[in-house]
């Protein structure tokens, strides 16, 4: 198969404020704390390289008091257009969704929907061709499936999630194209197994070590694949299968339970 690179169209957020000073998944110790210097530095890294590969990225501003802003895939959903903003789970996060759609609305996105229901945007919501991939069972409420699916024009599919270290959707099933994941199996119920076999049976599938690095928290533009380095198992398999794997170090924000694609919103513009 002969893959190519689409430009995408990127949102980030500094870290300039990170720190882990709570703990709201298994990741979080907060008696540990984090490396400010190292996650920007760090981050800074996997910005450059998205330019590199000719992205356009641009970034909101980090607001103090907000230290895991940076994960700026949570902010939104943007399909075709439209702002499917977010509604935090814990109370910890709650400022992030007006903020996340305060930029939005500045920037002059227009179709904006401040949700009803808790969904923590693509932490929990990824595109796969015309289908929305829905987590839920720890975060996003299964109740906004069908806000979204009225919203975003999209049919959803759910995926409940059942391991707390894995507790977004984007911890442990990543997109690589418009037909192809990976995914983390463990992760799933046995009902959402069996659905992802049947939609995409040729998945790749990720073991118990790639899944503890975040292999799986991964960002591809259908050749480019940029993962933790430390999934070299998981690197391997996407060179095999023609895709270019890119690793990158993130091990500060990881302290965080985040990674690539947790530090990338997709905005799509149509």
């Amino acid at each position: 198969m002969t893959r190519q690179a689409t430009v995408r169209h990127l949102l980030m957020c500094r870290p300039h404020h990170f720190d882990v000073r709570y703990s709201i998944n298994p990741w979080m110790e907060p008696e540990d704390g984090a490396d400010n210097p190292l996650a920007v530095r760090q981050w800074v890294q996997l910005r450059e390289l998205y330019k590199e590969l000719g992205h356009k990225v641009e970034e909101i501003d980090p607001v103090e008091g907000l230290p895991d802003m940076v994960f700026a895939a949570n902010g939104a959903t943007v399909v075709g257009g439209k702002v499917l903003g977010a509604r935090f789970r814990y109370p910890e996060r709650a400022a992030e969704g007006p903020a996340y759609l305060s930029w939005f609305r500045e920037q002059g996105w227009a179709d904006l929907l401040d949700p009803e229901y808790v969904n923590e945007g693509e932490g929990d919501y990824l595109l796969v061709g015309d289908r929305l991939l829905a987590g839920t069972g720890f975060r996003t409420d299964p109740r906004s499936h069908a806000e979204a699916e009225a919203f975003l024009g999209v049919p959803v599919t759910p995926l409940h999630l059942v391991n707390p270290r894995f507790y977004h959707l984007d911890t442990a099933l990543a997109v690589l194209s418009d037909t192809e994941v990976m995914y983390y199996p463990a992760a799933f119920s046995p009902e959402s197994r069996e659905v992802l076999e049947r939609l995409y049976p040729d998945a790749l599938l990720a073991t118990d070590g790639d899944a503890e690095v975040f292999g799986l928290n991964a960002f591809s533009d259908g050749l480019n694949v940029v993962l933790p380095k430390a999934a070299e198992r998981l690197a391997a398999e996407l060179a095999a299968r023609g895709f270019n794997p890119v690793g990158v170090d993130l091990s500060e924000l990881l302290k965080a339970g985040g990674s690539v694609k947790c530090c990338t919103q997709e905005l799509r513009d149509s």
